[in-house]
């Protein structure tokens, strides 16, 4: 190690403690639950400088944005300002890439929005940021793959993700992040650390700025972005785990009527697209929710997944409201439909009162055990107790779209009878 580096390491600005903590414990596999401002992608670089200068590693910095990589970029360029002005290390601002000539010794930054991004490296330490918002292929395909030669390491960051990121998340699972936090927390055979710390933990932002975010924040919000919250439910929502749960099944009879409810995306949101049928049990209409096919994607797009929910389901007719954008659901479906030479039956429906006073007649026939998930649907049931009408304002694109098809089919009436 050269004096000049060796210089540069003692005059450092020093990290706070819970960036220290994930600094100084030795375990392989780390994961770190951080609020909005933390520190988490700063902590991230000063490990990545350490591994680098006292330990001649190879680093790949992964995250989902361009954007994201900013940050991380800077830090790491102004922490080794000195050691770069003195000739010491190669620095390609292209390819974001810091690193001992002639040698393995480097830190890369790199988008990973698409896993297959990382294709085609290796690291002694793997960090991916913003774990909530990767598809899961990114660690489980591709990253963990690149540790193999050296038997390196891996330090994941997440936020826990509001409405708003799950639905331009990546993941498969919307929980993937919680559900590997709960793992490390788990583990006793030291070979996973998990951190949590909140947005408070940074001392270099201002606490009363943070308190006063809450007057332009839902308490939801707050708590997920700046406390670092993982809610498995919302205590304020409609629904809860345990009133889906107790009337879930494997399979369903046969139903006398089956609709696809479709809410249009707003902005970056979700299409939401529900199957739900319904059919009579001991004396009474019960209501089955089928599928939940609910995705980001371009108007064609999440069109052609409205006739393949239809089609796939054997659905009597699809069901959106106008109100939206005008007749812009029913005319893109149309034209779908069109271009496959196929007939489809569009029920309009007009959104005359709020979603909570919509979602309210749907809430009672769950207490009263009448409707059922057939099967387990993560992202709609996520969606379903994290929703707290009137607080939370990402539109609850999925819920809107069950509201729909279950308020079609459960009102009583059969196939054939329009």
């Amino acid at each position: 190690m050269t004096t000049a580096v060796r210089e540069y390491i003692a005059h450092r600005r020093k990290p706070h403690d819970k960036q220290r903590e994930v600094e100084d414990n030795p375990a392989p596999r780390k994961i770190v639950r951080a609020g909005r401002r933390s520190g988490k992608t700063v902590g991230a670089a000063r490990i990545a400088i350490n591994a680098f200068l006292k330990q001649g590693k190879r680093i790949l910095y992964g995250t989902p944005t361009a954007e994201q990589i900013d940050t991380f970029w800077y830090e790491v360029k102004r922490s080794l300002a000195e050691p770069l002005a003195a000739g010491i290390y190669y620095k390609n601002e292209t390819e974001h890439i810091i690193e001992l000539l002639g040698t393995k010794q480097r830190i890369r930054a790199k988008t990973c929005w698409n896993a297959d991004m990382l294709r085609g490296d290796f690291a002694d330490l793997l960090i991916l940021d913003e774990l909530q918002l990767m598809n899961e292929s990114a660690w489980e395909e591709v990253g963990a793959p690149m540790l193999l030669d050296n038997n390196g390491d891996a330090i994941f960051y997440y936020t826990p993700p509001s409405l708003r990121s799950r639905a331009v998340s990546k993941a498969r699972d919307p929980r993937y992040a919680a559900k590997m936090f709960a793992k490390a927390q788990a583990d006793t055979s030291g070979r996973w650390a998990a951190f949590h710390f909140t947005s408070f933990a940074n001392p270099y932002i201002s606490e009363d700025a943070l308190r006063d975010i809450t007057q332009d924040m839902t308490h939801l919000a707050y708590r997920q972005e700046i406390l670092a919250e993982d809610l498995d439910e919302t205590p304020d929502a409609l629904w809860s785990r345990k009133m889906i749960a107790e009337t879930r099944i494997s399979d369903h009879p046969d139903l006398t009527l089956i609709a696809v409810g479709v809410d249009p995306p707003g902005g970056a949101t979700e299409c939401g697209i529900v199957v739900a049928g319904s059919a009579m049990v001991g004396g009474k209409l019960h209501g089955y929710v089928l599928e939940d096919r609910s995705l980001k994607a371009s108007p064609d797009a999440w069109a052609e997944a409205v006739l393949t929910a239809y089609n796939h389901n054997k659905a009597d007719r699809v069901v959106g409201e106008t109100n939206y954008g005008g007749d812009m659901v029913e005319n893109t479906i149309m034209q779908a439909a069109k271009s496959r030479d196929q007939f489809v039956r569009y029920v309009s429906v007009q959104a005359t009162r709020g979603k909570a006073v919509r979602a309210e007649p749907i809430v009672a026939m769950y207490e009263q055990g009448r409707i059922h998930h057939v099967g387990n649907l993560p992202g709609l049931e996520d969606e379903m107790v994290s929703w707290v009408p009137g607080e939370s304002r990402d539109s609850p694109n999925r819920v809107d779209a069950l509201v729909w098809a279950l308020t079609e089919v459960m009102r009583g009436r059969s196939r054939g009878i329009w």
